[in-house]
């Protein structure tokens, strides 16, 4: 049976028309930013099972009654992945734990801990992003400020140090953040990794935010002449 999909403007839809609840088959996919507006607004969701009844369930959590859905669809969002050599072991254990999570890595490197200059893996990162070649971009060195400096430096690149969840996910709901930058030696991998999944599921909220971003954006075109 194919597999059909629940996007943020069914979500929006539904509440439009004053629904407090979604009814959904088996195996539909749940868009990340259809669950971003499913919990921000309470809206339940059921699934239906073979007999058409209908099954309570809960939208915060990461599966559903039998696992008939997930939260994203991550097989054709290609991240690009970078790091200078004080980066580079936990870039490999990134890359490995976003690529078992289903997304497409595009790694430019550095491929060792033989010393490098980070600008140049920065650069390249947030160009690729910037070229509309990969969908988020990810950069890591010793702290995350300093690659951060480098990115934001290239019109329409948005790079944000992160060092916890709160600030991942306003980063992307406020900002609009399309380049993640860590400190490897900042924070343990486990912390990395938490940040990294809020940042990738976290959408842009738009709304007033946008006309912000919009501003910023302003702002670079006036250098950019």
């Amino acid at each position: 049976m194919a597999k059909k999909l629940l996007t943020e403007t069914d979500v929006r839809n539904a509440i439009k028309r004053g629904e407090k609840s979604i009814a959904l088959e088996l195996r539909t996919i749940i868009t990340p930013s259809a669950k971003d507006v499913l919990q921000q607004f309470g809206i339940s969701v059921t699934v239906k099972d073979s007999t058409q009844q209908r099954i309570p369930s809960t939208q915060g959590e990461t599966s559903y009654h039998q696992s008939p859905i997930v939260h994203s669809t991550v097989g054709n969002s290609i991240i690009v992945i970078g790091c200078d050599h004080g980066g580079y072991a936990t870039k490999e254990l990134i890359k490995k734990f976003l690529t078992e999570k289903g997304y497409s890595i595009l790694d430019i490197g550095t491929m060792s801990e033989e010393p490098c200059d980070y600008p140049d893996y920065a650069y390249a990162v947030g160009r690729i992003v910037s070229k509309g070649e990969a969908w988020r971009g990810i950069m890591i060195d010793a702290t995350g400020v300093a690659s951060a400096i480098v990115c934001n430096k290239i019109p329409g690149v948005r790079a944000v140090p992160c060092y916890n969840e709160f600030v991942a996910q306003s980063s992307r709901e406020h900002n609009d953040a399309n380049v993640l930058t860590i400190g490897a030696k900042a924070m343990g991998i486990e912390s990395i990794k938490s940040i990294v999944v809020v940042w990738l599921e976290t959408w842009f909220g738009g709304g007033r935010h946008k006309k912000r971003v919009d501003k910023i954006s302003d702002i670079e075109k006036k250098f950019s002449r």
